[in-house]
């Protein structure tokens, strides 16, 4: 929903509520007790409004992130509570000071005014929870359908960045070279393009593949630029996986290896990349060293959209943290795929 569509959502409730409270709350029949009958009604207004906006902004989120019924039930007593007290410590503490009057009897118990006060309480927090869940069911469809988009975005522009004539070019090019010496890394070598030529055309068009997958795709591309590296044993890979079979958003983990081999220094030095998923959480760690006088290594878009991707698909199930110093950069990133099964 859009936010003109909100706010007026907001003003129609507002108009309905100031209209209902000062034409038919009160009918006065001397001027003393009319005067007594506005002001009350200003203050019920008053507090409806706060209640409403507290409720709406602050505890509504709350509850919604813990989704949890301990969290539902405080929830709807807390701010019941804060409608109710906020109106006495106006009506019945500050009215009799200022205005020499209150709303209730003296002798009123303050349960019993919390009890009377659900009643009157209801009208605000009913609103305002049933618009906000409104907004943001129609937020979250609003996310998906841009989940969508920004896959089909990636999918594209992985698609162009895989099947790039200069990495087909000089990857055949070191097939050849190891062919025409008769070299035992000649098959290997064709087998892991075709894997990857594989999951550029085929497995790029699913929403989801199995972390094996992932990571096979990783080992193929590291194993062709290992073909033009000096010192390929300076490049150390660990991998401790144990459930393959967790599903992840494919092209998550490759853009930031692909931004090592763009910008890494692997004259004499190398990289150190780790993957496990221990509980079920994959935990990425990649350590890089930059070559000289390079700036803003990690700022590609395809890291951009790494970044958006996550936030999307998994809200509050990832820790990524990317470091840049002069010499080298890291990336650690965990993603919570317990409910990520086949």
């Amino acid at each position: 929903m859009k936010k003109k569509q909100i706010i007026f959502l907001h003003l129609l409730y507002w108009l309905f509520f100031i209209y209902y409270q000062f034409r038919f709350a009160f009918v006065p029949e001397e001027s003393n007790v009319e005067l007594q009958s506005y002001i009350l009604s200003y203050s019920f207004l008053f507090v409806n409004l706060v209640t409403f906006y507290a409720n709406y902004f602050i505890l509504m989120p709350f509850v919604y992130k813990k989704q949890k019924m301990y969290a539902i039930i405080g929830g709807i007593v807390s701010i019941i509570l804060f409608f109710s007290l906020l109106r006495y410590s106006i009506e019945e503490v500050l009215f009799p000071i200022i205005f020499g009057f209150r709303n209730y009897n003296e002798k009123t118990t303050l349960v019993y005014y919390i009890y009377d006060n659900i009643f009157f309480s209801y009208n605000a927090i009913f609103v305002a929870t049933l618009i906000w869940l409104l907004n943001n069911a129609l937020k979250t469809e609003r996310e998906k359908r841009q989940l969508i988009e920004e896959n089909k975005n990636s999918q594209l522009q992985a698609l162009k960045t895989q099947i790039n004539p200069h990495f087909i070019f000089n990857t055949l090019n070191n097939i050849y070279a190891l062919v025409y010496q008769n070299s035992d890394k000649a098959l290997p070598a064709i087998e892991e393009l075709g894997q990857l030529l594989r999951y550029s055309t085929k497995d790029l068009e699913k929403d989801f593949i199995t972390l094996d997958k992932e990571v096979g795709y990783l080992d193929s591309l590291i194993a062709l630029e290992k073909l033009r590296i000096k010192n390929p044993e300076l490049l150390n890979v660990e991998k401790k996986l144990s459930h393959s079979e967790l599903n992840i958003s494919p092209m998550l983990l490759v853009p930031f290896v692909e931004n090592a081999f763009k910008h890494g220094d692997f004259r004499n030095k190398g990289f150190e990349m780790k993957i496990s998923d221990e509980n079920k959480v994959l935990h990425f760690y990649l350590l890089n060293y930059k070559k000289e006088k390079m700036k803003d290594v990690i700022s590609g878009i395809g890291i951009e959209n790494v970044r958006k991707r996550l936030e999307i698909l998994y809200p509050k199930k990832y820790e990524l943290n990317i470091v840049e110093t002069e010499t080298n950069f890291t990336i650690d990133l965990k993603i919570d795929l317990k409910n990520e099964e086949n």
